[in-house]
């Protein structure tokens, strides 16, 4: 296929991409090589570099989110994606199907398939489809299933989605079994700690998703919050899944009953019941959508919240955990998590203000919000020197 594109995922792979290069280069001469390094330490962009693929340098995401950017950069038309440790032929691969998958004809290493199980599941339920390898990434996809697929969920969860989208959109997909070989894990720790990855990427990539500011499709991981704040993550998850281009309060006043008009009396009108006064049901909307507006790049939100938590007793642990994997860009909060967290806020500063210091209070988080609506609190947070610089601390 003359416009055919390959793209290889590839993170700290010195000792084998070039031979991977070098043979995906002889069976498919007339392809476009490009290699995603996901942020190597080692060799791996200049050997790729040496053996005649072009390479697309990134911060250390995950095998998705390296795929997802990479194939923005692809020409237009059909994809083999490869791994960079693979030998063997994947021409076969190119017969027609919209999605073909390729099958090892033998089983090298791997643990107890636990993963393999579980992710073969989680496609048989989301989509109806038996997939025998759910976690192949040798693939290939033609036009339409590349519209269909990409972008890729996050981390090694990108396959297990890629199947469930592709049976969503109604393509052919094909299980091919072929002669191939690859570094095989085993069943020691960083085996099974790799299959663990594997197996809690494939869960969140088959739950809700949702594209953050670089367009990259992470898990929605806001419900984590339920434990806490039931009724506001619920009441955050329905805007996550049904909302519209609106941003802000005024565009979803100006469009009418929508998800975020609903969500703007519903959060209020939970905070009068649980705090049977009109000052707690101010704090806590105002809370909830001034976490909602800071949410727009990854950690922000959870910064905020640490750094505020401590002055009214909110809880830290939740925040704790999920900071990692949001300033990392592999999971978002979306509006259910950002939600709860504002509303968590809130409701701690119902029992921590009193009298004066609650209007004090409600009258700085209606100061941010209605500044939140005038200009964008993330471009006021980016050019003010300090804040710019503790807001970007630990992104990749």
């Amino acid at each position: 296929m003359a416009d055919l594109t390959i793209l290889v995922a590839a993170r700290d792979e010195e000792e084998s991409i070039g031979r991977a290069i070098a043979a995906l280069r002889e069976a498919f001469p007339d392809a476009a090589l490009l290699v995603a390094d996901d942020g190597s330490r080692d060799g791996t962009a200049a050997a790729a570099e040496g053996a005649g693929a072009r390479v697309l340098r990134l911060p250390r995401l995950g095998k998705g989110q390296a795929l997802a950017l990479a194939e923005r950069e692809a020409e237009d038309g059909p994809l083999l994606l490869c791994d960079a440790d693979l030998e063997g032929d994947l021409g076969p691969l190119l017969n027609g199907s919209d999605l073909a998958v390729a099958a090892f004809a033998e089983r090298q290493g791997g643990g107890f398939g636990i993963a393999k199980r579980a992710a073969r599941t989680l496609i048989l339920v989301r989509s109806g489809f038996e997939a025998r390898e759910p976690l192949s990434g040798q693939r290939f996809l033609s036009p339409l299933a590349r519209a269909a697929c990409f972008p890729t969920a996050a981390g090694f969860g990108c396959e297990v989605r890629m199947t469930i989208d592709a049976a969503h959109a109604g393509l052919e997909i094909q299980e091919i079994e072929l002669p191939l070989r690859h570094r095989a894990t085993g069943r020691d720790p960083s085996g099974f700690a790799h299959r663990a990855r594997q197996l809690l990427d494939a869960v969140l990539a088959s739950g809700p998703l949702a594209e953050n500011y670089r367009g990259l499709r992470l898990p929605l991981v806001g419900w984590a919050f339920a434990t806490r704040e039931p009724v506001v993550t619920a009441i955050g998850l329905a805007d996550d899944l049904l909302s519209g281009p609106e941003r802000g309060v005024r565009s979803h006043l100006r469009a009418g009953l929508t998800t975020g008009t609903l969500k703007a009396l519903a959060i209020p009108l939970y905070g009068l019941v649980r705090t049977r006064s009109l000052s707690g049901a101010l704090l806590v909307g105002l809370a909830a959508n001034f976490l909602n507006q800071l949410d727009t790049r990854p950690g922000r939100a959870l910064k905020v919240y640490l750094g505020l938590a401590p002055l009214v007793r909110a809880p830290l642990l939740p925040a704790v955990l999920l900071a990692p994997y949001d300033l990392r860009e592999m999971t978002m909060l979306g509006d259910s998590g950002s939600n709860a967290l504002g509303a968590m806020l809130g409701l701690s500063s119902v029992d921590r203000f009193t009298g004066r210091g609650r209007r004090l209070a409600i009258a700085a988080l209606a100061g941010l919000n209605l500044l939140g609506e005038l200009r964008s609190l993330g471009e006021l947070i980016e050019r003010t020197p300090g804040l710019s610089r503790l807001d970007r601390l630990g992104r990749p």
